[in-house]
């Protein structure tokens, strides 16, 4: 390369240079140089490699305009180059890039060098900036011991008031980080090191200036080359990237989708050699995916935890590559290797190591199980205890500062480690001979160590020469310019967004469509509902009379329409949006109002989808005005109505923190919506107190609308309500007539629709196009509204984690600690309660723990059908189980580790083989029970107190005969031994308000240990998502109880060396299930090392970790692969012939022995009797209701505010013909309360099957029917309670009748046997369905069918032959006819002036007599019966006619109480059944598991 070409830019002079060239060539990738396009002086360079790859990268629409193709020798140069970038650290000194250029003269300097010229010669800036710290603290409120609420608090609501005043006043601050300081220049990686609770979150937020949830604000000074933090903040936000633990994504978004969202949004203006924008997105995309490998991967979903995607470790590189194009300069890291496995942290930390290379940002990362190769990354660590800093400085200088300090790191034991081990008091110390009392232990004895030495003195002087060689004015110039170059068109100056906000609002609306559309099914979902809907609904009100008998159901019709979709509108509400939200905007990718727009923009659509099919059927079943105008009127206005609700609950939902909070708002609004759209409840009898309710609600103006096109013009014929009629008026003119209907007119026979219209409702057609107005009025305020709610309030609230304790406990916790609290720090109560000093619990507790018997598993294969075909998942295993030994079982992820366990554990279903035996005979039916199984997930009910849950499960499992206070004595010496003393009253909760994850471990591990397994303990990866502290005192309390004489079986995922040697034997699988070996591990892992080294593996440093070693060895790894195959080298091994002698000789040895290990007599499933487990799963069930008060307030909310409600709206029904349909719809209205109240009581009896199914099941803890029976009968004293208020509330208001034979058998009906009924109802639709979303949809639809046919909205009379049926299976039916025939019985009624209807008798009668006949076998009364004209005649005379025209008589009161008898019962045997079928046998609806058992069988003949 001449130097005319580089402009003598020298790449790797010296590191600055470099990193500066390094830096941009982020553009390298950005944009085709100039001298390509002018022809200019370079034209020498034309041939070169380096200029091909530029090409390549830059002038993609040269090559194929319609995508991006990089040829297989580029993209392998790029993967090489990646490479050779993640070894790279700032203490290499220069990289030198000419080694880069490969044999074909790939010349990476030359690449850089054009890159760097042409974005100078453009005069396009790049950003880096160091970051200092000095003297930083943060305060936050102190939560770390809260005490739980019952309800017992809203019972004594008073004190609980005032206790809760008194707190607030008293609370306290508590330091969370405290004399923090930090120097990291640009292109530095800092590793911040700490034990869960040191603060390492919060350091990073703080660096991040996510510093809004620090209650007590940060101190010290923060700034960025310069740059104070408020400056960076309030000018150049999206510079400063925090980057959560939580990989959070649109899971059915593509990675391609994902990442060209992400660069779409920071694609700059000025791009270097002016490239298109579609350009820009593809090659910058193309970068990224090449250097962290998931181009594989570009039409994969993202997927999470529930939709299958890509995999964790993909997952956790997408969240890369969008948070690095988000093009930041300084990146915090939290805990991100979490949830991965040893070779993928490893790729992580790599791919932030490129990054900090190329784009000379500033990383900081934490890590909680760091390897030696991840540690070596990093240029800088910094380790917190407590929030106080220990040590801050170079990676390879750590150990030495804490060697000179006096502690030693133990040989094979991780750098990383080594430092989290020294801020844990119980930890594993190495002290240096004659250092034992001189080394500090607490806190404040380091940092006060830290303070005093030459490190700290350096670092404070390092941090005031580089202020002093930063020149914070040119780096201020240097953003403006940069930010103002990158600025689209449109935005504002002072904004710190990269494109514009319509520019903004467009891609969220694209990206809204691709989310859409990737979750296909949702869609059908809806679609498909509605139809089902409209097809139900439709033929209910099938063509409905045109004359005034069809009125009232027209008007159910359309209210029904409405109604459907203001529910469709609270069945979209979702949260699950909220942490990506939270996320982009950190990341300042968009305004998150520009998310709120284009969300109901982009939805819109496929709303308008299932809505139009959902008319179109309704509209035309139900035999509405056929029409062209009316049905697109009615069209127009239903859609706008929809959306206008819908936004509602969306502005609703965006003010709220929790979903159960826009729940509880939304549900009252759906209260409103169906009582106030002026179907249920008119204009005129609306109260003044609440009247303006129908004015603020869209539903009223669009239901006005509709009404006037479907009765607009409408002649109306007088359909059996002509009066008088029948023998002896059959020749009457048409003036001695009326029609007895609202809107009539004295001799007409028919009514006009208009007229109709005005009287009942007060509505005009001429309100129409203003009603429209109205309707883009609520429609766009709504849409507002929404959208400044998000653009300023935090999406996700922050704060740190409380332990809960049960009330009550609490302030015995605190007392003994009232000295220190002022100088209490960061999580002093987390701290004094977690791993305790296991060493302290005396040996004697251990004892009574031995295993009685030898577990012995031989050739077990175990194979599932798949694709037609079977697939073996174990080969073949065999190995045993000796009592106070532990066995490690290992292997690469998916190998089947946990599928042995399980098959083991008689967990697993399908097709089994081989022996598993216990003292050499077969297992029997209490095997389940006598042994201890841990799993993974640490599944608890999270209101029990740690000390209940062990007494549950000790009560459960352990033999009836045994006396309780044995089982509770046994119970404490488990707390002893787990060192759990401190948190024993302690409710488990959720993670972050409750214990944490080691605290919950434990718990896990000590449900099993109380239950005295004598057989086995087995534990699935009981150290994964630890740091390497609980890890360590976990495995520590594993080897404690091997000692003891456990047999212990456990499953690791890759545990570093000090771990791994704690085990006595490992049983090694690779994919496959094959066994590759199985023996001791011997001293410092020797013999498992020799196994290896002598059968050709290379071999094993002495600082390598042993079990990194064999997995590396035996090829796992998602791109490993080895040559030999070890599974044929174990079974010729001679290590293989001596296990298979030990099994067989062991079987032979301990089958002519007599059975020990049978000490409990009682070999049957459960350990108690039924009536045993009753009691105190009972008891249990209570407790978790008493403690949930999140679930209980919800209810009484629910009944308390909904009882007000309806009584207040329909108060004094009075006497006239409206009152009677007032009390109707009052009775119809308190049953569709039941409908949210199911919702509830579905979503809390979830969480209870999920745990019994996952956990309890398994261990035959008590029979399946408990969980059902005792959830059933906890909810009842809760709804009989709150149902009572709800009587009281709802039915005195209506002043109809107060003597106790009306009100007590109403109380009787409603708050006793509909709450016997519905809570059933509920449960069953539940314990039926796979899961909750299936529940809700499945309740809808039965309560849609069960409210429709009740015969309120469209009387029996009027239902088609065919689903009078379902009018009489209805128990909604029955509980309708009661409750109006309670209220309207004997009830005179006295019509109002607008519901006489007025007619003429013939000259020469008075009313009374022209009237007498008729009135004899018709209902109603002469209001006037003397005079001789304008004759007032009224409908009804006394409540029962009404019940007779809908189909109800009082006398059936009693017949309907033993009616309802029978559906509670059904309800009860309906739960129990289908729980059974779908749950206990498993059946499938469509029965293919018998089919499959019989071919099973079939084939195992064969």
């Amino acid at each position: 390369m001449s130097n005319k070409s580089t402009h003598r830019l020298t790449v790797a002079s010296d590191t600055q240079s470099l990193s500066d060239s390094v830096a941009n060539s982020e553009l390298s990738f950005k944009g085709e140089p100039q001298h390509m396009k002018n022809g200019g002086t370079h034209n020498d360079e034309t041939g070169t490699n380096g200029d091909k790859l530029t090409r390549m990268l830059t002038q993609n629409s040269i090559i194929d305009n319609e995508s991006i193709t990089f040829s297989p020798e580029i993209i392998s140069k790029v993967e090489t180059f990646a490479d050779a970038l993640s070894h790279y650290t700032t203490r290499s000194g220069p990289i030198d890039l000419d080694s880069q250029a490969g044999d074909d003269g790939f010349d990476a300097r030359a690449i850089f060098a054009n890159f760097v010229r042409d974005a100078e010669e453009q005069g396009i800036h790049i950003r880096k900036a160091g970051v200092t710290l000095e003297d930083v603290g943060a305060e936050g409120t102190d939560a770390s011991a809260l005490e739980g609420a019952t309800f017992g608090n809203i019972l004594c609501l008073p004190y609980t008031i005032y206790k809760g005043i008194k707190a607030r006043k008293s609370m306290k601050m508590r330091k969370i980080l405290q004399n923090v300081n930090a120097l990291a220049e640009a292109g530095e990686m800092v590793l911040v090191l700490g034990r869960p609770g040191a603060g390492c979150s919060s350091f990073l937020k703080v660096t991040a200036g996510e510093t809004d949830q620090f209650a007590g604000g940060v101190t010290g000074e923060i700034a960025y080359d310069g740059i104070p933090q408020d400056e960076m903040m309030k000018k150049y936000r999206a510079d400063v990237i925090y980057n959560g633990e939580l990989d959070v994504h649109f899971p059915y978004l593509t990675v391609q989708q994902t990442l060209d969202f992400a660069i779409a949004c920071k694609t700059p203006a000025k791009r270097v050699n002016d490239v298109s924008k579609e350009e820009y997105i593809k090659s910058t995309r193309e970068l990224y995916a090449t250097i962290f490998g998931l181009r594989h991967t570009y039409n994969t979903k993202v997927g999470n935890d529930f939709v299958r995607g890509v995999s964790g470790g993909e997952r956790k590189r997408v969240s890369i590559a969008e948070a690095l194009a988000a093009n930041g300069t300084i990146y915090c890291w939290d805990n991100a290797t979490r949830g991965l496995d040893a070779s993928t942290a490893l790729e992580y930390a790599k791919a932030i190591r490129i990054m900090t290379n190329l784009l000379k940002s500033t990383a900081f990362v934490t890590i909680y199980q760091a390897s030696e190769n991840i540690y070596e990354t990093f240029d800088k660590v910094t380790v917190l205890y407590s929030g106080r800093q220990i040590y801050y400085g170079p990676i390879h200088e750590a150990k030495d500062y804490f060697a000179q300090m006096g502690y030693l790191c133990p040989p094979r034991q991780v750098t990383a480690e080594f430092l989290t081990a020294l801020t844990d008091p119980n930890g594993y110390h190495e002290i240096k001979p004659g250092y034992e009392h001189k080394v500090p232990r607490t806190a404040e004895e380091f940092e006060k160590y830290w303070l005093e030495s030459d490190e700290y003195a350096k670092l404070r002087s390092d941090i005031n020469t580089y202020k002093s060689t930063v020149d914070t004015e040119k780096t201020r110039e240097l953003y403006k310019e940069s930010m103002a170059d990158e600025k689209a068109k449109g935005t504002r100056k002072k904004s710190y967004f990269t494109i514009s906000y319509m520019e903004q609002v467009k891609l969220c609306t694209i990206r809204g469509f691709q989310r859409i559309y990737g979750n296909k099914a949702y869609t059908v979902i809806n679609v498909s509902s509605s139809v089902i809907q409209a097809f139900i609904v439709g033929s209910n009100f099938y063509a409905s009379p045109s004359s005034t008998n069809g009125a009232f159901s027209r008007g159910g019709v359309l209210y029904f329409a409405l109604l459907f979709y203001s529910l469709m509108g609270l069945a979209n509400i979702s949260f699950d949006d909220r942490h990506i939200l939270q996320k982009h905007k950190g990341y300042s990718l968009y305004h998150p109002s520009a998310e709120a727009i284009a969300s109901t923009v982009s939805s819109f659509p496929f709303r308008m989808i299932g809505l139009t099919c959902f008319l179109i059927i309704l509209y035309f079943l139900a035999g509405l005005h056929v029409n062209a105008g009316a049905f697109f009127m009615v069209y127009l206005f239903l859609s706008m109505c929809s959306e206008c609700i819908t936004g509602l609950f969306q502005m609703i939902a965006a003010g709220c923190d929790t979903l159960a909070q826009a729940n509880g708002i939304n549900g009252i609004l759906m209260l409103s919506i169906s009582m106030y759209s002026t179907y249920m409840i008119q204009l005129p009898s609306m109260h003044p107190w609440f009247k303006w309710i129908s004015y603020i609600l869209p539903i009223r103006y669009a239901f006005e609308a509709m009404l006037n096109a479907e009765f607009h013009g409408r002649r109306m014929d007088c359909g059996g309500t002509l009066v008088p009629t029948g023998p002896g008026y059959e020749n009457v003119s048409s003036e001695n007539r009326v029609c007895a209907f609202v809107g009539s007119e004295p001799g007409q026979s028919w009514v006009l629709g208009d007229d109709y219209l005005k009287k009942q409702f007060t509505y005009e057609y001429k309100h129409q196009w203003r009603n429209f107005g109205i309707m883009w009025c609520f429609l766009i305020g709504y849409m507002v509204i929404k959208a400044v709610v998000t653009e300023f309030k935090r999406p996700v609230k922050g704060g740190g984690d409380a332990l809960l304790f049960k009330k009550g406990t609490l302030k015995s916790k605190i007392v003994d600690d009232e000295e220190s609290a002022e100088d209490s720090n960061s999580f002093e109560m987390k701290e004094r309660v977690s791993s305790g000093n296991n060493s302290l619990v005396e040996e004697d507790a251990f004892e009574e723990l031995e295993s009685k018997g030898v577990f012995i598993w031989r050739d077990v294969c175990y194979t599932i059908p798949y694709d037609g075909g079977q697939r073996m998942l174990l080969d073949h295993v065999s190995g045993y189980c000796i009592p106070g030994t532990m066995t490690a079982l290992m292997g690469e992820s998916g190998a089947g580790k946990t599928t042995l366990l399980n098959t083991l554990a008689q967990r697993n279903v399908g097709i089994i083989t081989g022996d598993m035996l216990i003292n050499g005979r077969p297992i029997d039916a209490s095997f389940e029970r006598r042994t201890g199984y841990v799993q993974q997930q640490d599944v608890h009910i999270a209101e029990l107190t740690v000390r209940e849950s062990l007494q549950f499960s000790a009560r459960m499992r352990r033999a009836q005969a045994i006396p309780d206070e044995e089982k509770m004595a046994y119970v404490e010496k488990i707390i002893h031994v787990l060192d759990m003393q401190e948190y024993a009253e302690a409710l488990v909760g959720e993670i972050g308000r409750g214990l944490n994850v080691e605290q919950r471990k434990k718990l896990s591990i000590g449900v099993e240990l109380v239950a005295k397994p004598d057989l086995l303990l087995f534990l699935d990866e009981p150290t994964s998502g630890l740091d390497s502290q609980s890890s360590w005192a976990i495995i520590q309390l594993l080897r404690k109880l091997a000692q003891a004489g456990q047999s212990i079986l456990c499953t690791i995922h890759q545990p570093s060396a000090t771990l791994f040697e704690q085990f006595d034997r490992l049983l090694l699988l690779k994919k496959g299930g094959q066994t590759v070996y199985f023996g001791d591990v011997g001293k410092n892992s020797r013999t498992l090392l020799d196994y290896f080294e002598g059968n050709g593996a290379r071999k094993c440093d002495r600082k390598e970790n042993p079990a990194e070693y064999i997995l590396e060895a035996i090829g796992a790894g998602a791109t490993a692969s080895v040559k030999e195959d070890w599974h044929e080298i174990w079974k010729n091994s001679k290590e293989y012939m001596r296990t298979a002698e030990k099994v067989d000789e062991l079987i032979k040895e301990l089958s002519s022995k007599p059975d020990d290990a049978n000490g409990d007599s009682n070999s049957g499933k459960y350990a108690t009797s039924y009536g045993y487990q009753f009691s105190y799963v009972l008891r249990r069930t209570g407790i978790t209701f008493w403690r949930n008060l999140n679930y209980i307030m919800s209810k009484m909310m629910l009944m308390t505010v909904g009882g007000l409600y309806i009584g207040f709206t329909f108060y004094d029904v009075g006497k006239s013909y409206t009152g009677l349909q007032n009390a109707m719809f009052a009775a119809f209205i308190s049953i569709v309360v039941s409908a949210p109240a199911m919702n509830q009581i579905q979503a809390r009896a979830i969480a209870a099957r999920d745990l019994y199914e996952v956990r309890e099941s398994k261990s035959n803890m008590f029979h399946w029917s408990l969980l059902l029976v005792t959830q059933y009968l906890n909810e009842l004293p809760y709804h009989l309670f709150f149902s009572t208020i709800f009587f009281v509330s709802s039915y005195f208001p209506l002043r109809i009748f107060y003597e106790a034979p009306r009100s007590g058998v109403y109380f009787l009906n409603y708050c006793i046997m509909f709450q016997l009924y519905y809570v059933g109802f509920g449960l069953m639709v539940l314990y039926a369905s796979p899961n909750l979303p299936s529940a809700n949809v499945i309740l809808g639809l039965c309560l849609s069918f069960l409210i429709s046919f009740c015969g309120v909205t469209q009387p029996k009379s009027l239902m088609p032959g065919f689903w009078t049926f379902m009018w009489k299976a209805s128990p909604y039916t029955y509980f309708v006819q009661n409750m109006v025939g309670i209220m309207l019985h004997k009830k005179p009624v006295v019509c109002s002036k607008k519901e006489l209807n007025y007619f003429n008798p013939p000259s020469g009668q008075t009313c009374g007599q022209y009237m007498e006949k008729f009135l004899s076998s018709a209902s109603g009364y002469i209001k006037n019966p003397d005079d001789t004209s304008n004759c007032a005649y009224c409908i009804y005379s006394v409540g029962d006619e009404y019940l007779t025209h809908i189909s109800s008589s009082y006398s059936y009161l009693w017949r309907n109480f033993g009616l309802y008898w029978a559906y509670i019962i059904f309800n009860i045997f309906g739960m129990i059944s289908l729980y059974y079928i779908f749950h206990v046998r498993q059946t499938s609806l469509l029965n293919l598991s018998f089919v499959k058992k019989g071919l099973g069988k079939v084939k195992g003949k064969k």
